[in-house]
């Protein structure tokens, strides 16, 4: 993973479907689900939300507060 990996879930949004404009970091647990169930989309925005996926099936979504306050 890289670092900056964290700082672009806070910076990105979907650019399509039931959740288009909203941050990656913000989309609910079980749309990150059903791309996992699914397949992540090719590219950056398939790493992201696999990433995102990660955080939040473990818990880890808090790790992401710090970013959001700068």
């Amino acid at each position: 993973m890289n670092p900056d990996d964290l700082q672009l879930l806070l910076t990105w949004s979907m650019p399509y479907g039931k959740y288009k404009g909203r941050l990656i970091a913000d989309l609910p647990g079980n749309y990150l689900n059903w791309f996992a169930r699914e397949g992540f989309p090719p590219g950056k925005l398939g790493q992201l939300l696999a990433l995102m996926h990660e955080l939040d099936h473990n818990g880890l979504s808090g790790l992401l507060d710090p970013l959001r306050q700068r």
